[in-house]
């Protein structure tokens, strides 16, 4: 059996608009986490980790 995508929840949580600032997920994804198959959450995990990058891009071009 696959190993089991962990959360990236990191008990910060915190909207910017629908994003997280502390784990990244949007608002759907994080709702959604519980039922979404393991492809599914590793494109989250994926995708909000980008997030979190460009985030602190943005941030430190301040």
């Amino acid at each position: 059996m696959a190993k089991a995508v962990e959360s990236p929840c990191v008990d910060v949580c915190q909207l910017s608009g629908d994003v997280c600032i502390g784990c990244g997920r949007t608002t759907v994804e994080i709702r959604q986490w519980q039922r979404m198959k393991r492809p599914e959450k590793m494109a989250a995990v994926r995708n909000a980790a980008l997030r979190l990058k460009k985030r602190k891009k943005s941030v430190t071009d301040c």
